[in-house]
């Protein structure tokens, strides 16, 4: 759709001007009399849009959660679906949508296009909230003319974004439990539990176990310098935080990461999965093959995947076929190799692509399943480690008492 700028006439007295969204000349002119307006010029908004984006100011937003970008995209493509204007639509988010982040951002957005900005071109301005993915795809499907229809493989993209983090996340839950418990119980230990002991032991004159003593001087430790565990912990954060940011221990860990059974499998098929739900969204959208990959690009955060898919693109811009190039990266799974040359070759390269995603989601849950299953006996050998520490610094001293000199 485009933005139309009119003058016309009010009660045949009064001149106006305003701007209206409209698929061609003659719409616009239609909408215009259904305002009770007459017509006298109709014109399309040529603005460039480099012109457009400094047409007002860009205010600071709070980004929207994946939830939230769901809930303004649905409610969206349901009032672009029915027929509703895109500022109608704007209007009603700022008005009713129950998160205040989305009210204000529907308000700047509206704000922009009122001012002769395309829908397309307003989220471009606010990437850093909806992210390059979704305005690649709000372009091609502005210039395709196909918004709705877009806006659904967006939702469709987000949805899935949302099911695989929450598949990630529950199968991290058990571990992170089991993990922040033994943390607590290892602290009550050794800061309650083993100084009541240390009393009791101390008045036998006896000399203790390593590991009885190890326990008791951390108990110390903890209790008088309790501020340097906390600076240790914090520490230890910023720590884990820098390895992943700095490139070269970014680079270690990512190459590691993929040889470790099952977590590299898991790893990859998690990274294949958005990979190939943005190409295929993207594709079906009319978004050009090369610029598919850019886009697909983006979702992928371990390097050297990343830069085998990058790799595969330069191929592709060199005139090799999507398949061909893909195989030539080595690390691409060969089911979904020959589903790609298959669609390739057929001229149903989005059907297949489909079935590729749906392909890697089976897989996907089938490691998420495995992963979970092994998680549990590592954590009991973990947690019976534990017990079995603290029960010999407990009854390695009482051993040491009942046995005669």
């Amino acid at each position: 759709m485009a933005i139309y700028t009119y003058i016309a006439l009010k009660d045949n007295k009064e001149t106006v001007r305003g701007k209206v969204e409209a698929d061609d000349l003659r719409s616009a002119r239609s909408q215009i009399k259904s305002l009770n307006l007459l017509p006298i010029k109709v014109y399309e908004d040529t603005t460039n849009s480099d012109e457009k984006q400094n047409l007002l100011p860009t205010i600071k937003l709070r980004p929207l959660t994946l939830k939230e970008k769901i809930d303004f995209s649905s409610t969206y493509q349901t009032l672009a679906g029915a027929g509703v204007p895109v500022v109608e639509s704007l209007l009603f988010m700022e008005q009713e949508a129950s998160s205040a982040r989305i009210r204000n951002l529907s308000k700047e957005l509206r704000r922009h296009i009122l001012a002769g900005a395309t829908f397309a071109d307003t989220v471009k301005r606010y990437s850093e909230i909806f992210g390059q993915i979704f305005v690649g795809l709000a372009k091609a499907g502005e210039d395709s003319g196909e918004m709705e229809s877009t806006m659904a493989r967006i939702i469709d993209l987000l949805r899935k974004q949302e099911s695989i983090r929450s598949k990630v996340t529950g199968a991290l839950m058990y571990p992170a439990f089991v993990i922040i418990l033994a943390i607590v119980v290892i602290i009550i230990m050794l800061t309650f539990v083993f100084p009541k002991f240390a009393e009791v032991f101390e008045q036998q004159g006896k000399e203790m176990p390593f590991i009885t003593q190890l326990c008791i001087d951390s108990g110390h430790f903890i209790t008088e310098y309790w501020y340097a565990v906390i600076l240790m912990f914090i520490a230890s954060g910023f720590g884990i935080y820098y390895m992943f940011k700095y490139p070269p221990t970014r680079n270690f860990i990512d190459k590691v990461s993929l040889q470790i059974p099952l977590i590299g499998e898991l790893l990859k098929y998690g990274a294949f999965s958005n990979f190939l739900a943005v190409l295929q969204v993207s594709y079906e959208a009319g978004v050009p093959i090369v610029n598919c990959l850019s886009l697909a690009i983006l979702t992928v955060e371990n390097v050297l995947v990343r830069a085998a898919m990058t790799s595969a693109k330069s191929k592709v811009q060199q005139g090799l076929h999507l398949s061909a190039a893909l195989k030539s990266t080595g690390v691409m799974p060969k089911m979904i190799l020959f589903m790609i040359q298959t669609g390739e070759q057929s001229g149903k390269l989005g059907a297949m692509l489909e079935q590729a995603v749906k392909f890697v989601d089976k897989e996907l849950d089938k490691f998420v399943e495995k992963m979970t299953k092994a998680i549990e006996p590592i954590m009991l050998v973990v947690l019976g480690g534990i017990v079995l520490f603290f029960a010999l610094a407990l009854y390695l001293p009482l051993f040491s008492m009942i046995t005669p000199a």
